[in-house]
């Protein structure tokens, strides 16, 4: 490393948020980035440590210490050349990716201060664009073809790989546009949608063929393929049975989160169609990212209250002993979305909603949560504490998460890739479950 005692002097320095009162009036990103000079300080900070922890904990086996280091000396080329090697899509995961690395960063475990690698990883793929070291390339074909079912992150870590390794590769999405959840998930403020497009601007130069607008039957796959690659997600989201679950104004999450992603790019919805927080209190279910998402879109289209309940208990701040390395640390995770305004509340179970005599909903009644051991181990039992109360609410949202979905018995010649074989999980589990079912293709047509 050019500086291996940096974390010594210099301190954990993010980019931060644009303003509150600025970044809720549009869907711009939220995040802003370092210049020059405090970038490459940041990744000196990467401490040449004797086991690097990121290297494992990231699913992708990201070289951090490496990239960090080129970083560092200045040579932006190298740096993105190195990440390129394990991470199709650093531009992705440099903005929305929850940093496994960073909680698995020695610097995070003796000084609290991880590494900056995220912010670092989104920098370098930025400079790549702009000083053109990302280039077209044009695989020689080895004359077979493969399919892709779905053109979220996992099956275009498929595509790009198998094209890489002179596959024709065809990308079969039921949308209009390529992402999956990237592009009808996550919203604008996280990550601005020309950033998706500028990669698959590159993949289609590259040779891999996109078809959109079309639904495929995974148990009809399309003929002409010597394999395929299934990556059609966790398309199922969770509902809540609980009374009055058909009132009008209670919608599952996407339903709010991919339309406003689609009138932004310039679709159109008629008066019964739109769902909108303008003037509402709004309600969200669930405590994850996917409803943190939902607090942010919902501030922009001008909602006058928020509030956010989760039925497990609050986490602590900071440090959680319950959860030691190298377990995920389970502590108190405040958004961007958080910060600009939400009543949070835990422990809390929705009994029914309320309506009004026009059947829309009004109100949620909950009952606070006892969690009690296990006898048994596993789960902790879930038990009713009988203190129930209102939360007035206009419109509510379901963020309760995914159900994985149950996949037929395929032939030999069909991989499932992402969260289409595991279930709900993360942007950067995706992309390397992609990579990963390439090389099993790629292995499988050798033979």
């Amino acid at each position: 490393m050019g500086n291996p005692k940096a974390f010594l002097t210099i301190p954990r320095k993010e980019a931060g948020y644009r303003p509150i009162n600025d970044r809720i009036h549009d869907f711009g990103e939220v995040e802003q980035t370092l210049n020059t000079k405090d970038r490459q300080e940041q990744a000196s900070r990467c401490m040449d440590c004797g086991v690097p922890f990121c290297h494992w904990a990231c699913p992708l086996g990201n070289k951090d210490p490496e990239w960090n280091d080129a970083l560092y000396r200045g040579d932006w080329e190298t740096a993105y050349k190195i990440l390129k090697a394990t991470n199709d899509f650093p531009e992705f995961t440099g903005r929305i990716c929850p940093a496994l690395c960073e909680k698995a960063c020695v610097l995070y475990h003796t000084t609290g201060e991880a590494v900056t690698n995220r912010e670092n990883e989104c920098a370098i793929a930025e400079r790549a664009f702009q000083e053109g070291y990302v280039t077209i390339e044009h695989p020689v074909r080895n004359g077979k073809k493969v399919a892709v079912i779905g053109a979220g992150p996992a099956g275009l870590a498929a595509a790009n790989q198998l094209n890489y390794k002179g596959y024709e590769v065809t990308v079969f999405d039921k949308n209009e546009a390529a992402g999956g959840l990237l592009r009808y998930g996550i919203p604008n403020f996280k990550l601005n949608k020309q950033i998706i497009d500028r990669r698959i601007n590159v993949m289609e130069q590259e040779g891999v063929k996109f078809v959109y607008n079309t639904p495929v039957d995974v148990t009809a796959l399309p003929e002409g393929f010597d394999a395929y690659v299934v990556s059609t997600g966790t398309p199922e989201a969770r509902d809540l049975k609980a009374p009055g679950r058909e009132l009008k104004g209670i919608h599952l999450a996407l339903e709010l989160l991919s339309q406003q992603n689609r009138v932004l790019a310039g679709k159109e919805f008629s008066k019964d169609e739109l769902v909108n927080c303008k003037g509402k209190k709004v309600l969200v279910i669930g405590g994850g990212d996917t409803g943190s998402d939902c607090i942010g879109t919902a501030h922009r289209q001008g909602a006058v209250e928020v509030t956010q309940i989760e039925i497990m208990p609050k986490p602590p701040v900071g440090h959680n002993a319950n959860t030691p390395w190298p377990n995920w640390p389970v502590i108190l995770k405040t958004t961007s979305s958080h910060e600009e305004g939400c009543t949070r509340r835990w422990l809390l179970n929705t009994n029914k909603f309320i309506g009004d005599k026009k059947g829309n909903v009004k109100a949620v009644e909950v009952e606070g949560v006892i969690w009690e051991p296990n006898p048994d181990g596993g789960r902790p039992i879930m038990k009713l504490d009988g203190k129930k109360e209102t939360i007035e609410a206009d419109i509510v949202f379901l963020a309760m998460g995914f159900i994985k979905p149950q996949q037929p018995e395929f032939p030999d010649n069909v991989f499932v890739a992402g969260d289409a074989a595991s279930g709900a999980s993360l942007v950067v589990r995706a992309i390397a479950s992609g990579r990963k079912t390439a090389e099993a293709v790629d292995k499988y047509l050798k033979k």
